[in-house]
């Protein structure tokens, strides 16, 4: 269901979605009180598993709706739609605490609009992605007509099963918690619909552009989705990593607040974070991470000394990378080009953690479209670092995670909050050696 106070825009997005043969509108409305009234006029087997809110609108505005829509149907998935600005990323995050499920900054002018091929494929991996998490499994998808392939990923192939690499199947899509109020991202026993959307009354149409949008592109990554993964032998002895590192993209808000809440415990060393956002919103998600009783955060700067116990987030449209020395870990930002179509990306990052800590990192890689962190993964893997990776049922698109655990470079995968828990074990606490037969 589509909620905007602009027609041109609901149609827009409704023909951008729609490509996709495993999307279905049931409704489109211009504000939230209309919003609340169509849900509650639809049979609940006909109520839509995601809305696209957006927050500014007349009558009743998307933070006002928001509560009330989750009343009327408690397992909509609403992904909020915000300008892309400062008060843009305020109110995107504070509808994520106040339980939406995730975000879409509008499309700028400068970057071609709802043609940005870029911002279509996160919308449609969103879009597909949260109605997975809430229980909608589609049957064999088509390709659209016109819909661009998505390229070919280019992944070493795992390593035959033995003794040592047990064969780890994969577990079955399920519900995932709000960024705040949920303690947990784990799925919590809900019986998945096996059956497609249902045909909802029929409504008047909307508007149409005179010119058709290209279809979104596949998401990358999306051929990772099924067949077992064989995890990477974890050692006996372990030097203590140096660094926790962490990259995420499509999902992340949530993956991430799920991990950091986990990290109550002091942390001997710091924690960088790499989180596909535009610049503005980085600040933001920063914030919000550092309410959540975990790590003090906030956004990375230039020449900035790396501190113990402090998690830091590399600022949308700079990467992050660092530097080592006798005085401990160094933050540098640039501009320079981007990596797996992102900056900042994940694979920059990680290697410049390896140089800097000679192999002494733990990375985590969350949820996300596309590959970034497979390759820095690889060196950490490479140098003896440790490689944690999201499990296919929690995230919200097993694309990223799902790269790193198909190279065989996974070495655990689980859910957020049990990826912390891992972490918490083999970084050990501030003031006390490590867990778990660490060197």
């Amino acid at each position: 269901m589509l909620c905007d106070d602009s027609t041109t825009v609901r149609s827009a997005y409704a023909r951008l979605l729609e490509a996709d043969p495993d999307l279905q509108l049931v409704g489109s409305v211009g504000n939230g009180q209309q919003a609340i009234d169509a849900l509650m006029g639809l049979p609940r087997e006909a109520r839509p598993h995601v809305m696209l809110l957006d927050l500014e609108m007349p009558v009743m505005d998307g933070m006002t709706a928001l509560p009330l829509l989750l009343k009327t149907h408690p397992n909509l998935a609403v992904i909020v739609s915000s300008a892309q600005n400062e008060s843009g990323a305020a109110a995107a995050m504070a509808a994520m605490r106040a339980g939406a499920a995730d975000y879409v900054p509008k499309p700028s002018a400068a970057n071609g609009g709802m043609n940005d091929a870029n911002f279509r494929a996160d919308l449609v991996a969103k879009v597909k992605g949260w109605a997975r998490m809430r229980g909608f499994v589609p049957g064999p998808a088509q390709p659209a007509p016109g819909a661009a392939a998505a390229p070919p990923l280019v992944t070493p192939p795992p390593a035959a099963p033995s003794a040592a690499q047990p064969t780890v199947p994969l577990p079955a899509p399920s519900v995932s918690a709000p960024f705040v109020s949920a303690p947990s991202m784990s799925a919590p026993s809900m019986p998945a619909a096996s059956a497609p959307l249902p045909v909802p009354p029929a409504r008047a149409a909307a508007p149409q552009p005179s010119q058709p949008l290209p279809a979104a592109p596949a998401p990358p990554g999306a051929s990772l989705l099924s067949g077992p993964v064989v995890l990477r032998p974890m050692p006996a002895v372990v030097p203590k990593p140096r660094l926790l590192a962490i990259g995420s993209s499509t999902g992340g808000p949530q993956a991430l607040a799920a991990f950091v809440r986990r990290l109550s415990t002091p942390l001997p060393v710091p924690v960088v974070v790499v989180q596909h956002m535009p610049a503005g919103f980085t600040a933001m998600l920063a914030d919000h991470l550092g309410r959540l009783g975990g790590p003090p955060a906030a956004e990375a700067k230039d020449g900035e000394a790396l501190r113990p116990g402090r998690l830091y987030v590399a600022p949308g449209d700079r990467h992050l990378v660092l530097e080592g020395g006798g005085g401990g870990l160094v933050a540098r930002l640039n501009t320079d080009p981007p990596e797996n179509f992102c900056r900042p990306a994940v694979d920059p990052m990680l290697r410049s953690a390896v140089a800097a800590c000679e192999g002494r990192v733990l990375a985590v890689i969350l949820t996300g479209m596309g590959q970034d962190g497979m390759l820095g993964c690889k060196a950490v893997a490479a140098a003896g670092g440790l490689v944690l990776a999201q499990d296919e049922a929690s995230s919200v698109v097993w694309g990223m995670p799902g790269a790193v655990a198909k190279a065989g470079l996974a070495q655990f995968l689980a859910p957020p909050e049990q990826l912390a828990d891992k972490a918490l074990a083999h970084i050990g606490k501030a003031g006390h050696g490590p867990a778990g037969g660490m060197a």
